[in-house]
């Protein structure tokens, strides 16, 4: 297990809280009463309950020691680490990915506060701007070789 754990590195990943089924279920029940009441035809409603599930579902990143894996509602973009110039900050916080050709590829779900892990998943590639994390920290297999000694 501690064999393939380190051969994989570090993972994690970044999606919409699960707790927001709640509120799509809470929204299915109100579009009930509309979509099965007199009027014909109105089954239809039941489209925007499904296609946020899916939204929930789908909308993610995930970083790992090759990488980052984009992944949105109708399409899915791997990007390592090699590829990356840098990392761009929006004014509302979100965070994108500056490709070496200068295109910039939104990450979902990334925000400020989310700089350090990506800094550990990446290995010290992606620099903590936060200064939350120090250099040992960030190099591979320091805490476990410690733990283990």
């Amino acid at each position: 297990m501690a064999e393939k754990q380190q051969e994989e590195g570090r993972k994690a990943v970044f999606r919409i809280p699960r707790t927001s089924f709640m509120a799509i279920a809470l929204l299915t029940i109100c579009v009930t009463p509309i979509a099965l009441g007199e009027i014909p035809y109105l089954q239809w409603l039941y489209i925007f309950p499904i296609a946020l599930a899916v939204f929930v579902v789908r909308h993610r990143t995930v970083a790992t020691r090759s990488g980052l894996a984009v992944r949105t509602v109708f399409g899915h973009r791997d990007i390592p680490w090699s590829a990356l110039k840098g990392l761009s900050i929006t004014k509302r916080a979100r965070v994108q990915a500056v490709l070496k050709d200068d295109t910039k590829v939104p990450l979902p779900t990334v925000r400020t506060r989310h700089l350090p892990v990506l800094s550990l998943v990446s290995e010290g590639l992606i620099a903590d701007p936060s200064g939350v994390l120090e250099a040992e920290d960030i190099k591979p297999g320091t805490s476990e070789a410690s733990a283990s000694e």
